[in-house]
Order: structure tokens, then C-alpha cells, then sequence
């Protein structure tokens, strides 16, 4: 697989990436013993930046991590890691805490949780209105001359914010969504996060299976699935959305691949600064999913897709209007 480097000071990784969440957590039941199998599947393909969060399944993806890591060499693979997210132990969220003292004490579970000695990429998972971002930076600076983490990322921050972070220390990439349905960072943080030399980790490229090809109009979502609240999949929503999905489909069937592969190579071709992260859960997902780096596109696709699936065409807002609330990015 080719490499691109996470921004001006981050690590180089494969092309693409694998976000781990869905294997623990908020996206219905997983089998622990195939998600361990399609990491390990990912990492023999060439993938090495693995996405995990502390709160993702409480601690459960982590572990699941170590696992798949197991008689593996440390050095092939580039964790991510987020944290700062409150969880109760009915799994409701509690807000985010990113103080200085809890932002060290977060990263020393997490490393007896993962069997490691540092995390290639530490990074706060929301915004904490309540703690100054050059605070957490600076406490984050901390560990990465300790040795205890690598780099220093960003989740959903906005222009402003990543600014403010890059004027303390070094930032690798910013972690964010970015799909043909979810473009709001080409306005102003996309520009923002090149001027500083930020890399782009983009999660969400298939918009949570909206793009996949792989959704049929009946599907019925298991109870702790958040898509079930989640606009997009609503109603006359959805019914929208894949209607851009469809007319997505029938270009990527006349390029000869599936639609979830034009949908991430799209992501891909945004620029050799953006690597994109798939959420597959299974081996039979990952493997059309790294399909996606064999596809070429030209600036003749580029403006057919353009056309099928135009900015701002996407029905309803990526998250509810609560979780929304909380996002740096969206402000």
C-alpha cells in the first residue's frame, strides 16, 4: 500500500487507515473474534494507522487492540488514540473533561490497557469548553517529551482552535469527518489545517454506511445503534440520501467498482495530505474497502461524481442537534 505522512511533523502511514469504534461500540453487536482477525487482516495488507478511543466500548476497543496486536511488532503499527469523552456505566455520556491532570491520567490507563509504552498519536476527542486548548496541548507536550506519545493530534476542532493548538506545539493531523456528504470542512478548516501543515485523518467516509451501497431502505437498526437517531437515517432523509447513493452506484458501476469504493477513493483524491479511514468491521468489508486504493480517478470522474453527489446535497445533519452542540468544528 502506498504511505502518505500525517501532516508537516506526523508519522508516515498507509494510505488508508482503520477506525476501530464499530467493533465495540454505538453501531450494534460485533464478534470480538472477527474484529481481531480484520485488524490483524488490515495490518498484513499494508494498513498501519489503527483509530481507537478510550471510551469506545469503555476501554473494551483497546483491549480489543492489544489483542490483534499480539506477536506483532509495535513498530508496524501507528495508534491513534482519543480520549476526555465521560462515560456512565449505562454508557450515557457525560460530557468531556480535558484537564491537564485527568488528560495524563486518561493516557496511563490506556496504556496498560493496550500493553503499550506509548501511543503514536494522542489526541482530545471533543473540545472542553471549560479548559483553555493551549492548557491541554501544553499537558500533552508534557507526554511527548516523556516519550509516552509521539504526536499530537486534534478531533473536530475548528480554524480558530487548530491555530491556537499549532501556536503551542506541533500538531500531526486533525481527525474529522469528511465524506461526499459531509463537506463542511472545505470551507475554511481544510485551508486552515494546510496553511499550518495539519494532516487530515477523515473518518465517517461512507457517512456511517449511507455511501456504502450496502443499505437497503428497510433495514432495521439494532437497539444501541446511534444511527437510529441520527438525522441522515430518518425518513424522507434517508430516502434522499440514498437516492445520491444510487446515482453514486451507477458511475462506480461503469468504472467497474463497488459504490463504497468510489466513495472512499473520492475522499483519497481530495489531496495526499487526507487519509481516510474505514470503518470495517469484518474482513469481507475491509477487503472491498482497500479495493478503494487501487482506484485511479481523473479529473473527468472527479466532476461526474461532482455532479451526482454535489456539496450540500446531503438530507438532514450528520449528528443530532444535542451531540452537535458539542462540536468545535460546527461552530
Amino acid at each position: 500500500m502506498l504511505r502518505r505522512i500525517l501532516g508537516g511533523t506526523g508519522p508516515a502511514v498507509g494510505a488508508l487507515g482503520l477506525g476501530l469504534m464499530g467493533m465495540s461500540d454505538l453501531y450494534g453487536p460485533a464478534d470480538d473474534t472477527e474484529s481481531v482477525a480484520t485488524i490483524r487482516a488490515a495490518l498484513d495488507a499494508g494498513v498501519t494507522l489503527l483509530d481507537t478511543g478510550d471510551f469506545y466500548g469503555m476501554g473494551h476497543n483497546e483491549m480489543l487492540l492489544r489483542d490483534a496486536l499480539r506477536g506483532r511488532a509495535r513498530g508496524r503499527a501507528v495508534i491513534s488514540l482519543k480520549f476526555g469523552a465521560l462515560r456512565g456505566p449505562d454508557g450515557s455520556w457525560l460530557g468531556h473533561d480535558g484537564r491537564p491532570e485527568t488528560v495524563k491520567t486518561f493516557l496511563a490507563y490506556s496504556l496498560r490497557r493496550l500493553g503499550t509504552d506509548h501511543v503514536d498519536v494522542y489526541r482530545p476527542a471533543r473540545l472542553d469548553p471549560a479548559v483553555p486548548i493551549e492548557d491541554q496541548v501544553g499537558a500533552l507536550a508534557e507526554l511527548v517529551r516523556a516519550g509516552c506519545i509521539r504526536h499530537i493530534g486534534m478531533s473536530e476542532v475548528g480554524a480558530d482552535t487548530l491555530r491556537h493548538a499549532a501556536s503551542v506545539h506541533p500538531i500531526s493531523d486533525l481527525q474529522i469527518e469528511y465524506s461526499l456528504l459531509s463537506r463542511g470542512i472545505e470551507a475554511e478548516i481544510l485551508p486552515t489545517a494546510r496553511e499550518l501543515g495539519i494532516g487530515v485523518t477523515a473518518y465517517g467516509v461512507l457517512s456511517r454506511g449511507l455511501l456504502s451501497g450496502h443499505w437497503p431502505p428497510s433495514r432495521e437498526l439494532a437497539a444501541g445503534d446511534f444511527r437510529r437517531h441520527a438525522p441522515r437515517f430518518q425518513g424522507e432523509h434517508l430516502d434522499r440520501n440514498l437516492a445520491l447513493t444510487d446515482a453514486l452506484g451507477k458511475l462506480a458501476a461503469g468504472k467497474g467498482v463497488t459504490t463504497a469504493q468510489l466513495a472512499i477513493a473520492w475522499v483519497a483524491a481530495q489531496g495526499d495530505d487526507i487519509v481516510p479511514l474505514v470503518g470495517a468491521r469484518t474482513r469481507a468489508r475491509l477487503a472491498e474497502s482497500l479495493g478503494a486504493a487501487d482506484v485511479e480517478l481523473t479529473a473527468a470522474d472527479l466532476a461526474e461524481i461532482e455532479a451526482a453527489v454535489p456539496a450540500g446535497a446531503a438530507s438532514g445533519g450528520r449528528y443530532a442537534a444535542a451531540q452537535l452542540d458539542h462540536l468545535d468544528s460546527e461552530k
